[in-house]
């Protein structure tokens, strides 16, 4: 790395379309799992960098929600943190969301997308030699992401998105380091010139085999754990995975009568009676629960649960559910301020 502050670029303009109806009121990062939002979660992940404290952050936001929301929820739990901000008003992909950052890219970049959680060490970035690093996992079917192809030297050849067979697996998980963000910026130019897009949209993966045409070396790092916060079943499945992985975080709630099942988290603020949580629930801050089980789900802040049995849901905030007290496990998935009654 130079000595140029690092940039560190998180793209999350997107509609969220797939987490609905969580994001009809809040941008999808701002969706809890396992006692944080995916966004404390992705930041945390970062302090692992050389010089994370010098490091600068570029929000790419969407408008409305995204251009609201995400600065004052940073200014009020990263109030040190070195924040800029850019809209993306038109969904044109990754490539094109960068490109509208270019006043704040130089030196040394990385990018990663929001609902990208993973599990690795970014220290070693102090002494990377490479143009590019791409972060990758192998899995079982690849065919729904992109996949980097190496050759016999372990240089990227190139990336392929959606593959359409099975015979690579290295899957890049969404998460970049470039040398210069000049040379990456200079192939999306390319890139946007020739016209180069899938379904309307510019890809990342198809700047960055630019840049390799032209003769960069990038390299792939790869991980073993890999979260996915894009749809409500991986968000759950992140809340169980990450609860086991952090273990019980349970605050000295208000309650009567209740049942902690671990691993879960409950918020202090919490008020609970005659119920059982747990195990992998996640309780938010003055949720008020009675008579009821929370197992594998997510209860956002300012929730309230009665007579109800819940297993693999997301209740967002200040949402209302009402059961029928006869035990029967239901599976919810309710948006902010919302009734359900049952």
């Amino acid at each position: 790395m130079t000595n140029d502050s690092l940039k560190i670029v998180i793209p999350m303009a997107g509609w969220g379309s797939r987490m609905r109806p969580h994001t009809w009121s809040k941008p999808k990062p701002l969706v809890s799992v396992a006692g944080k939002t995916s966004l404390e979660h992705l930041l945390d992940m970062f302090r692992s960098l050389p010089d994370f404290e010098n490091s600068e952050f570029i929000f790419i936001v969407g408008p409305f929600l995204g251009e609201l929301q995400i600065p004052a929820f940073v200014k009020e739990n990263y109030p040190n943190l070195k924040a800029k901000y850019v809209v993306q008003h038109e969904m044109k992909g990754q490539s094109h969301a960068l490109a509208l950052a270019r006043e704040y890219l130089h030196g040394p970049m990385m990018i990663c997308f929001s609902d990208t959680l993973m599990e690795t060490d970014f220290s070693f970035l102090s002494k990377e030699e490479a143009d590019g690093v791409a972060w990758v996992m192998p899995v079982e079917d690849p065919r729904r992401f992109g996949v980097a192809e190496t050759g016999a030297d372990d240089w990227v050849k190139r990336f392929i998105e959606k593959p359409q067979n099975m015979d690579n697996n290295l899957v890049v998980v969404g998460c970049y380091y470039f040398k210069s963000a000049g040379q990456l910026l200079a192939a999306i130019d390319d890139q946007m010139a020739r016209g180069v897009m899938l379904k309307n949209e510019y890809f990342l993966t198809d700047a960055i085999s630019i840049m390799i045409e032209g003769g960069a070396k990038v390299r792939t790092q790869k991980i073993s754990t890999w979260l996915d916060t894009g749809t409500i079943e991986a968000t759950l499945d992140t809340n169980k995975i990450l609860l086991e992985k952090i273990g019980s975080k349970v605050g000295k709630f208000k309650g009567t009568n209740v049942k902690v099942i671990e691993p879960s988290a409950v918020h202090e603020t919490a008020e609970i009676s005659n119920s059982t949580i747990g195990p992998y629930a996640s309780i938010g801050a003055n949720c008020k629960i009675e008579n009821s089980q929370i197992a594998e789900s997510i209860l956002e802040a300012a929730c309230e649960i009665q007579d109800a049995a819940l297993s693999r849901s997301l209740i967002g905030r200040q949402a209302k559910v009402k059961g029928r007290g006869d035990g029967h496990v239901m599976q919810l998935n309710v948006g902010d301020t919302s009734t359900v009654t049952l």
